[in-house]
């Protein structure tokens, strides 16, 4: 069974983050604001969009 996939779209600013948070949202694969990507849902990538939940939309696909 193939693992389960979700889309992360940054939909706020990071302007006025923590470095960390930057630094996330950068690991993850995003840019500019409204950009996407498709990430498996692993423990360390829910993690990561945990810590920048604020600043994302997250969709299962």
């Amino acid at each position: 069974m193939a693992e389960k996939q979700i889309k992360i779209t940054l939909v706020r600013s990071v302007a006025g983050t923590l470095p960390n948070q930057r630094k996330t949202v950068k690991a993850l694969g995003l840019g500019k604001l409204n950009s996407s990507v498709v990430q498996a849902a692993t423990p360390s990538t829910l993690g990561m969009v945990r810590t920048v939940a604020h600043l994302v939309k997250v969709e299962e696909i």
